[in-house]
């Protein structure tokens, strides 16, 4: 949702901090800050200003600000319109207290209400303006700082992760966090804390993971965390990151979309390398609980519709896909039954809403993350990290294939477990999901310049079907999710068979269709997909299509086609999946859009 970041250091940390914010700039980018306290002036400068933050920088020159603790944030805005007064950081009427915070106070209104009573003057339409004036009314009454942290915080309701400086203890820093992602960086000289591991990854790979409740006090020579509800000191231990810099870095490709894209062999491998153990335990819960839901939204619900395909096909099992926003609605949660939940930051509200519904009711969880540590990882009772390694581009790429290949593993075990899926087929398709790196490595490679010319060809188009059926139809759903968040052009996905059910009323020459299909093995699976194709085509509408070298039946039809090499029938749907998101991101490069940031979207949703 937004990114926070916080450094106590020996030396100047506007520079750093600076760094920060383009490391988080994913998380939120329509307004950044920066607030650092002077030590010759004894008071705080605050900067902040809308747009990206090299733009925002271009304006404010944050690396002339002076001191060697501070505070910053770049914003997606939930809470007031994209102003400079609704951006971060923001002072309490007195300046002595400046904040920069990332989730909802739900009950702001009603202490906004109480402070402007009490003679406070509002500047900005946000819910984090309202905690740093809550603050100073807090220290007016104790006259102690942390006294007046925790006192404030007690009156607070929702999610929330925050950082604070002030002018009375200039030294410290001091952060919290409640349902809202909040992680520190332990090294010599320097202590951090953000919203994410990537803010501080080239200073310092140990790392502390606050949970919900806990504060922290942190100067530049130490740190103190501390229960919110007694003020105790909670030991915690640090953990070793494996990622690095460069892994965070586009590489040398003209956009993180693109370098994530060509990252997908290294992911599936990485995927491929989760234990077996870790694979048998999930799979155990779809045999010993009598029922089982696949949980995630947006990107991860499709990953999830793959996973009941999936299940459905190697385990015999039906398994549900629901949204995390629907799932409190649809689902009566009981101790009979296993959840599993997909999220690549780990800290998507509506995910982590449903995990709480479920565990209320009883149930046993499981969850697919991707960063270590994150808030829905310590909520489940079992969790497989993936290790895709940092994704930056606001869509997701590479983390969805990494899932996709996990439940791959998962449903098959499944199957072996309840004797639908003998060893000898399960060690087959172990053994094609083993080749596809380098199937995709190949692929990627040759035939990147087709798929640009095709998407510069076709870039005109304002309106696209994505069609598939069985396992397709997710893929298709995903796909068109693609081009819709990259190029803001409609792209509707539906089921093919779906098709002369209403949809085919749209078709004339001037939209496009695109076929996600099997291999041409003479299943009732391809030759309802090639009837769809055929409709379209008696009326007039473009079709693109995927297919097998050796399909020339499909070929014929199509207006192009993307040719996909004689593999085995099982991973095509992965296949076609990337092919897609390259298509997408060529059909935005051609239109000059801001793909790794696309309009009105951030990264990790937090907040409901």
């Amino acid at each position: 949702m937004c990114g926070i970041s916080a450094i106590a250091s020996y030396q100047p940390v506007a520079k750093k901090l600076y760094q920060c914010l383009i490391n988080l700039e994913y998380r939120g980018y329509d307004s950044c800050g920066m607030a650092i306290f002077d030590q010759q002036e004894q008071q705080i400068n605050l900067r902040k200003n809308i747009g990206n933050v090299e733009e925002v920088n271009a304006v404010e020159n944050f690396a002339d600000m002076r001191g060697i603790i501070g505070i910053a944030h770049t914003r997606w805005a939930t809470h007031g319109g994209v102003t400079p007064e609704n951006s971060h950081p923001h002072f309490s009427n007195d300046s002595n207290f400046v904040i920069v915070h990332n989730g909802i106070f739900s009950n702001y209104q009603s202490i906004k209400k109480k402070l402007i009573a009490e003679g406070f003057i509002f500047s900005s339409d946000t819910d984090t303006e309202v905690f740093a004036n809550l603050l100073q009314s807090k220290y007016q009454e104790v006259n102690n700082v942390e006294l007046a942290f925790i006192s404030a915080l007690k009156e607070l309701e929702g999610s929330f992760a925050i950082s604070m400086i002030c002018t009375f203890e200039p030294e410290k820093i001091y952060a919290v966090k409640k349902d809202s992602p909040l992680v520190l960086g332990i090294c010599d000289g320097a202590n951090y804390v953000s919203s994410d591991i990537n803010a501080f990854i080239a200073e310092t790979k140990d790392v502390i993971l606050l949970d919900d409740y806990e504060y922290v006090i942190l100067t530049n020579k130490q740190y103190v965390i501390k229960s919110l509800a007694d003020q105790k000191i909670v030991k915690k231990n640090i953990i070793k990151i494996k990622w690095d810099q460069q892994t965070a870095q586009r590489g040398g490709y003209s956009h993180y979309m693109l370098k994530e894209i060509f990252d997908q062999p290294l992911t599936i491998k990485s995927a491929m390398h989760v234990s077996d153990e870790e694979i048998k335990k999930i799979a155990r819960k779809f045999i010993d609980k009598s029922q089982s839901f696949l949980i995630g939204v947006g990107t991860t619900y499709y990953v999830a519709m793959v996973g009941t395909y999936l299940l459905a096909k190697y385990a015999k099992l039906y398994v549900p896909a629901i949204s995390s926003d629907e799932f409190p609605t649809l689902v009566q949660a009981h101790s009979d039954q296993h959840m599993i939940f997909f999220s690549q930051s780990g800290e998507t509200y509506d995910t982590r809403m449903a995990i709480k519904v479920s565990q209320m009711g009883g149930a046993e969880t499981s969850a697919i993350v991707n960063v270590v540590g994150s808030s829905i990882s310590q909520m489940v009772n079992d969790c497989i990290y993936q290790g895709s390694g940092p994704e930056i581009c606001v869509v997701s790429t590479k983390a969805a294939v990494s899932q996709m290949v996990i439940l791959y593993r998962i449903a098959m075990e499944t199957g072996i477990l309840n004797g639908t899926l003998s060893i000898e087929k399960a060690n087959d398709i172990q053994s094609n999901l083993k080749l596809l790196p380098d199937i995709i490595e190949k692929l990627i490679n040759e035939e990147s310049g087709f798929i640009r010319q095709l998407a510069q060809e076709t870039n005109q188009n304002k309106n696209w079907l994505f069609m598939g059926r069985g396992i397709y139809y997710p893929i298709a759903l995903e796909s068109a999710l693609k081009m819709k968040e990259v190029t803001y052009i409609h792209a509707e996905g539906l089921p093919a068979g779906f098709l002369k059910h209403g949809t085919l009323a749209m078709i004339d020459d001037s939209l496009y269709s695109i076929f996600f299909l099997p291999a041409n093995d003479g299943s009732e699976l391809y030759k309802t997909t090639l009837m769809a194709i055929e409709e379209v085509k008696a009326r007039s509408g473009k079709v693109i299509s995927f297919c097998l070298v050796d399909d020339l039946e499909t070929q014929n039809l199509s207006d192009h086609y993307f040719v996909i090499p004689d593999v085995d029938s099982d991973i095509m749907p992965l296949i076609e999946l990337v092919i897609a998101q390259l298509f997408s991101y060529y059909s935005a490069l051609h239109m000059g859009l801001n793909i790794d940031k696309p309009r009105n979207l951030a990264k990790s949703v937090t907040v409901g």
